[in-house]
């Protein structure tokens, strides 16, 4: 898929105020898939998100009623109510949660308009707990005929951008149906159009469906794209694409599809797999898989799409038969779609992105040109880290010619541990190209290869890495000059992000691809680019632009820097890009977002040549309650000397010398690095807003918690070190030195620290629990995996086998060590967890062996979830757990106890005077099991909140 294409599709998080712009230069890839580029790329461009992938948007669900925050404290009347019902965490938590998020923004491809893409908080339980089938690896909703769970907008609003930066009146789109759910909201090439579907009622079998509508951008009057109410669209995998400015290919249902198949009450025949040819096929453990027959033929019904060409005048025409299209891309000049498919055989125990695939040539009418390949089942990529699929891979057009092919083939067989060179090379070839003329060799790569930004015949620029060494090399190539040797432009480690050049600026075409933008200056004849860098630097990454010389490989002059006293600002995209050709310096124009410690993220315009600043949001704190809490980024050393670093938070008005020591939450997730240098490098910035997800830890800075946040855990394995064969090792040095500092502080009491992580986070929580007793009073665990013996073919970074490094899978295990736990651990889980390694199971088993050796813990299975959580019901109930968690087991540790039963409960004690109401003490119970009652949780809610900590 092209990837201004891709782009299209994609703005930044509303975390972060969202806003979308110049797409991203590549794909972020996560450690344990490849090298990590993302350190090239804005920290804002990291963030992008799907504009169909905004958080749910309805009514809060009526199984949680307008009363229940006012009756929380009712929820601890005794322990028989504690698991009858979902719950709510206190006022000041859920009040949060429960603030209406800002909308999400995309500007137009001309630059000259933006839109407010409106939603709501949480989705109801009720959303998420539609019927779905588990096939292949997604989970698709059958009544919509789209992935399920899928979030939504509510209204669009359209603002012109006026002469002088700022935004005028709001035009809210109309025409379509109220209280529709709005999905793939997107441009036409010449920003004249807004094209989106929607979703009526869920319960109608085919108003459910969803219906392709197009709005005009002037008056945000929108009408159905398709005349027949009987046409909808396929979105189980593509959707729809605009082929020029008047016309769109879409996936449809095919009309002639009946019924789904229905399962037979009787098999025709076994389950049966078979390895009888001895193939090694090692996979990781996938979820949703196709189970039998009657799965495929599912896959089929609803994976299946029609292909039709619609124009905007309302003339359609199907091209092609149905099948299962799984992404079409337009060529630049409008002339050509390459599509790719899905067809069997399909796999059990792989998922749909290994099924054999075919990529094939059309005319933008529908014809078939030719077929580029044809892809057999690829059950059998190794394992090993760069590992990848055998013949063509990742094909696109050149963003900077009409009609070009580029694609990278292995030649190592896709195995990452076969020594060879070169290890891939990347091909390029006319979409038509003369009989008997052969592709065109661009560039052959040592490493695997990472992608490509094009610029014109002159310039591009290669990526490529391997992970095993974090080594990361960028190429210069000519495309257009076979004599022109290719360069190395920039050879590092992914880990060094001291280091990180900057990754260039991307400008807009008129085509609708994005290249690297051209930079001249008025008083030189030198050719320039811009790039955008993260600065990452010992005091916190510092954003920049600099402008560089493409020839001479260096750095002319830095034009623009973030405020670093204060602020945190980054570069998220050129604005000034509206006409071909050069981008004159002094006439640039940037789109920044800037943000502290404490205001919220805005955006803003910069012009040149004297940077004149305009803003363009005002988007209110989405938790003024927080607005002055206390941020520092914090620095100290492991006993090896590592440096490590963390974001310490604490609550507004906390003095730790009038105040004392806080109850404290460490949050965190560990990583993997091949040096102690590059572990201890500074990531982040001191002055970045705290963001407070729906599950953040960032939240119980509401209850007078200091907050430990991503503290460092680097898992080192330096040179042929394997860095998790000393997991627990480091593990618990890291978390050690964390403690330590805090107490040091003065910030955290040393009997009143928990930790607590989410996925790996979970791992290394429950691990701390194993290992480190003496370090946290209780933990929190969510959607973890306790029992690496049960990922026996690699997990996260790891990529050995279970019989290759036994004794490390074993004493990685937490379920291993469940006899050594001996402080509480609440446990947390998704029913319908879908990650890989992360199955349900693996919390309900490591609770049985919490639970065989008596150890304090509990057990919390959330229906309908999955790895992460999204009904409001679920989420509240999560805050709920932890909220009761953290009192009952870090504020109220027995050991430092302040209440005697006998002289009567807290709110009686305050009552009588024998506690003063400014000694901000909290109720405990006596007893050394340093549990408290549900019916003293229920008093301590119900305290005024001075009396709270």
């Amino acid at each position: 898929m092209r990837l201004d294409k891709l782009y299209n599709r994609f703005l930044l998080p509303s975390n972060s105020s969202l806003l979308p712009l110049a797409p991203p230069l590549r794909l972020t890839l996560r450690h344990r898939t490849a090298a990590n580029f993302a350190s090239m790329a804005s920290s804002r461009l990291r963030n992008l998100a799907p504009l169909a992938a905004a958080p749910a948007q309805d009514a809060a669900a009526a199984s949680i009623s307008s009363s229940a925050n006012a009756a929380a404290s009712a929820d601890y009347d005794d322990e028989s109510t504690v698991g009858v019902r979902y719950h709510v965490p206190p006022s000041v938590i859920s009040d949060i949660v429960d603030a209406p998020p800002v909308p999400a923004l995309s500007f137009s491809p001309l630059r000259d308009k933006i839109i407010f893409l409106k939603r709501r908080a949480l989705p109801p339980l009720a959303e998420i707990a539609r019927p779905e089938e588990k096939l292949a690896g997604i989970r698709i909703d059958g009544k919509c005929n789209t992935r399920s769970r899928m979030s939504f907008y509510t209204a669009i609003g359209i603002h012109q951008i006026l002469p002088d930066g700022t935004l005028g009146p709001e035009t809210e789109v109309s025409g379509f149906p109220v209280g529709a759910k709005i999905n793939f909201v997107s441009w036409s090439p010449d920003g004249c159009h807004l094209s989106f579907s929607t979703r009526v009622n869920e319960e109608d079998h085919d108003s459910s469906k969803l219906t392709v509508w197009i709005a005009d951008v002037k008056t945000g009057i929108a009408r159905k794209l398709f005349q027949s109410p009987n046409v909808h669209l396929n979105a189980v995998f593509d959707n729809y694409v605009w082929v020029n400015n008047c016309s769109l290919l879409v996936c449809t249902i095919p009309s002639s599809r009946g019924a789904p198949p229905k399962k037979p009450l009787v098999p025709s025949c076994p389950k049966i797999q078979s390895n009888e040819a001895r193939s090694t096929i090692q996979v990781r453990t996938f979820q949703d898989l196709l189970k039998d027959e009657y799965d495929e033929d599912l896959f089929d019904y609803y994976a299946t799409s029609q292909l039709v060409l619609a124009s905007l005048d309302g003339t359609t025409k199907e091209i092609g038969p149905p099948a299962v299209y799984t992404s079409m891309d337009p060529s630049p000049d409008q002339k050509y779609i390459l599509i790719s498919s899905l067809h069997r055989p399909y796999s059990f125990i792989v998922t749909y992105g290994r099924f054999p695939k075919k990529v094939e040539l059309w005319s933008a009418d529908g014809k078939l040109i030719r077929e580029l390949c044809n892809l057999p089942l690829a059950e059998d990529i190794p394992i090993a880290f760069n590992s990848v699929r055998k013949g063509m891979r990742s094909i696109n057009w050149r963003a900077d010619t009409p009609s070009t092919l580029y694609w990278v083939e292995t030649q190592d067989g896709g195995d990452a541990k076969v020594e060879i060179s070169p290890r891939d090379i990347i091909y390029t070839q006319p979409a038509e190209p003369l009989e008997g003329e052969q592709p065109t060799i661009l560039h052959k790569l040592d490493f695997r290869y990472g992608g490509v930004s094009w610029c014109d015949d002159s310039l591009a620029l290669v990526y490529e890495s391997w992970y095993k060494t974090r080594k990361i090399r960028t190429w210069v190539v000519s495309p257009g000059s076979e004599d022109v040797a290719p360069r190395i432009l920039f050879d590092r480690s992914s880990e060094d992000v001291y280091s990180d050049p900057g990754s260039p600026m991307m400008r807009r075409t008129q085509a609708g691809t994005y290249i690297i933008a051209r930079i001249k200056k008025e008083s030189d004849e030198g050719r320039y680019i811009i790039l955008n860098g993260i600065g990452a630097t010992p005091e916190g990454n510092i954003p920049f632009l600099d402008l560089f010389d493409i020839n001479t490989g260096k750095k002319m002059e830095r034009i623009w820097e973030s405020n670093k006293e204060k602020y945190y600002e980054t570069v998220v995209a050129l604005m000034s890009d509206q006409e071909e050709g050069y981008l004159y310096l002094d006439k640039l124009k940037i789109l920044t977002s800037k943000e502290s410690k404490t205001e919220n993220t805005q955006y803003y315009f910069v012009s040149w040549p004297d940077k004149k600043v305009v803003q363009v949001t005002n988007f209110p704190h989405p938790y003024p309650q927080l607005a002055s809490l206390q941020k520092e980024m914090i620095k100290y050393q492991r006993k090896d000397g590592v440096q490590l670093t963390a974001t310490l938070y604490l609550p507004p008005g906390y003095n730790p010398s009038t105040d004392g020591p806080l109850p404290c939450l460490v949050w965190s997730y560990p990583g993997e690095f091949k040096s102690k240098d590059a572990a201890g490098q500074v990531r982040g910035s001191p002055n970045e807003f705290a963001g407070i997800g729906s599950t953040s830890a960032l939240l119980w800075l509401a209850r007078r918690f200091a907050i430990l946040s991503g503290p460092t855990i680097p898992i080192i394995g330096e040179g042929n070190e394997e860095a998790n064969d000393r997991y627990v090792e480091q593990l618990v040095a890291s978390a050690e030195a964390a403690v330590e500092e805090v107490i040091r502080r003065g910030v955290a009491d040393p009997k009143k620290i928990a930790v607590g992580g989410h996925s790996y986070g979970a791992f290394m929580a429950a691990n701390l629990l194993a290992h480190a007793p003496h370090l946290f009073c209780c933990g929190i665990a969510r959607s973890g995996a306790y029992n690496r013996t049960l990922t026996p073919f690699g997990f996260q970074n790891e990529d050995r086998t279970l019989w290759e490094a036994t004794n490390t899978y074993v004493e990685m295990s937490p379920f291993m060590s469940a006899n050594k736990v001996k402080k509480p651990i609440l446990l947390i889980h998704g029913e319908e967890d879908n990650n890989p390694g992360t199955l349900t199971m693996q919390s309900g088993r490591f609770f049985n062996a919490l639970k065989g050796h008596g150890a304090l813990c509990r057990l919390v299975i959330l229906p309908h979830e999955s790895h992460g959580y999204t009904a409001r019901e679920s989420i509240m109930h999560v805050l709920w757990e932890t909220d009761r968690w953290l009192y009952k087991h870090c504020v109220s540790n027995s050991s430092d106890a302040v209440e005697d039963h006998a002289t009567g409960t807290v709110k009686e004690q305050v009552s009588k005077g024998t506690i003063d109401a400014e000694s901000k003490v909290v109720a405990t119970s006596g007893g050394g099991s340093g549990e408290v009652s549900d019916l003293e949780y229920e008093e301590f809610h119900s305290l005024p909140r001075s009396y709270l900590w």
